[in-house]
């Protein structure tokens, strides 16, 4: 199918090909992830498939403007559903989805775990080292993964590290780089913050394992899933996340496989950070516990078994 893109609007990305391409499909299972307005209304004006799925990722947060215009639909294809995947417990009771109890199924979002479970070798870590300046083997490392938007808080992480003894390693790039660069030199940090800019897939495992531990400091509820969360308690790193009522807490496990604090509040962060900088006994206790949490809950290959279990049970109902 073709993917040439028309136009960007409010991140999602707009091809009039969509609507023709999905008319010619015969499918017995349309599966669309919500929200994507165009997707949603393809299938909701050609009706192509027997039964639809849909991923709920997040409820509509910042834009207000474009909600108004999007209810109407939203609150229209998700009651012609005939199941909706929500990826973790706290997600169950967005307002949106509540009328929708019967037809809800819990499928957490999946990792392929092996490349971040596998210790890399020395040449893997040796080439990241060079290639990457990440500072020197003794100098305490915490792992920023993302894409740099404004819901993602690493501002906050800025603003907590004057109290921070660590290098802060930063993979991603994003409309905030700029913003956040000047707060780092504003808040006298600069020297500790490394910005990697995009960093290859190959190389990512490496950067997990070199750190001591990764932090998402959300403030927002579009953060509802923190996938590099999983990425990270595979490699046996302890996570630190915000309470932002979506899946990061659920994810990271507090006291369990990390910590999860109030967002906004750097002081908590810093004073969460400092103690597992201080107590690698700790850190190695609760990397475990994420490692093994991470491969009983979000290996890939075992949670599209259950979504394929799903697709057949519906595709069984219309025959």
């Amino acid at each position: 199918m073709s993917n040439s893109r028309w136009a960007t609007v409010a991140s999602t990305p707009i091809s009039p090909a969509l609507f023709w391409q999905t008319a010619r499909l015969k499918a017995d299972v349309a599966h669309l992830h919500f929200p994507h307005p165009p997707g949603e209304v393809a299938n909701w004006l050609l009706r192509p498939a027997t039964a639809t799925v849909i991923s709920y990722h997040s409820d509509v947060v910042r834009q207000a403007g474009l909600l108004r215009l999007y209810k109407p639909l939203m609150k229209r294809v998700l009651n012609r559903a005939d199941a909706i995947i929500y990826g973790s417990p706290p997600m169950k009771h967005s307002v949106y989805l509540r009328p929708h109890a019967a037809k809800l199924h819990l499928i957490p979002y999946g990792v392929p775990l092996d490349r971040f479970l596998k210790e890399p070798s020395d040449e893997e870590f040796d080439r990241v080292r060079a290639r990457y300046p990440i500072g020197s083997a003794d100098r305490s490392k915490l792992l920023f993964v993302g894409r740099l938007r404004y819901y993602k808080g690493l501002n906050v992480l800025i603003d907590a590290l004057p109290q921070i003894d660590a290098q802060l390693i930063v993979v991603g790039i994003g409309p905030m780089m700029d913003e956040w660069q000047t707060l780092a030199r504003a808040r006298g940090v600069a020297d500790k913050v490394t910005w990697l800019g995009e960093v290859s897939d190959a190389d990512l495992p490496a950067l997990y394992h070199l750190s001591d531990l990764f932090v998402l400091p959300a403030t927002h509820a579009s953060e509802a899933f923190g996938l590099v969360q999983v990425e990270a308690m595979a490699s046996g790193v302890p996570t630190i996340c915000t309470e932002v009522g979506t899946g990061t807490s659920w994810v990271t496990q507090d006291g369990q496989t990390g910590y999860v604090v109030a967002p906004n509040d750097p002081a908590a962060l810093a004073e969460k950070i400092n103690r597992l900088l201080a107590d690698p006994p700790l850190r190695q206790t609760l990397g475990a516990a994420g490692r093994a949490r991470a491969q009983a809950e979000f290996a890939v290959e075992r949670l599209i078994g259950r979504v394929e279990q799903l697709y057949q049970t519906l595709i069984s109902r219309s025959l």
